[in-house]
């Protein structure tokens, strides 16, 4: 895992990146907000060095997510449709999967209890 921002401090993240059957899973820890959206969207927007649009981001380890991650994850969505692929939740509990589920996002993003089960959906 990649550490991003100091431990302890408001926006710690960390994210990790690993490869199932052709599908990024992006594994993330910590909390989302405004002071991390920017290495989130590096994280989980497609560039042309990344061989698959198919992503799976694991969010079993979040424990705060604000309206940043929110658009954060939206454009993902639509960056990965436009370019042929997709984009699923994975393991999202808590207060995360209840926000998530409040604005809607649930409605446009195929949501998952496990890594397991989105890399098969």
């Amino acid at each position: 895992m990649t550490e991003i921002h100091g431990a302890g401090q408001s926006g710690q993240l960390a994210i990790g990146h690993t490869t199932a059957d052709g599908v990024r899973v992006i594994t993330l820890r910590g909390e989302i907000d405004r002071t991390v959206k920017d290495v989130l969207a590096e994280a989980l927007l497609p560039s042309e060095s990344v061989a698959s649009p198919r992503m799976v981001a694991d969010l079993s380890g979040v424990t705060f997510m604000d309206s940043s991650g929110i658009n954060v994850f939206l454009a993902a969505h639509q960056a990965a449709s436009e370019a042929q692929g997709w984009l699923r939740i994975a393991g999202a509990q808590g207060a995360v999967l209840r926000i998530l589920r409040v604005v809607g996002l649930d409605t446009v993003i195929s949501f998952h209890p496990s890594v397991e089960q989105a890399l098969t959906a």
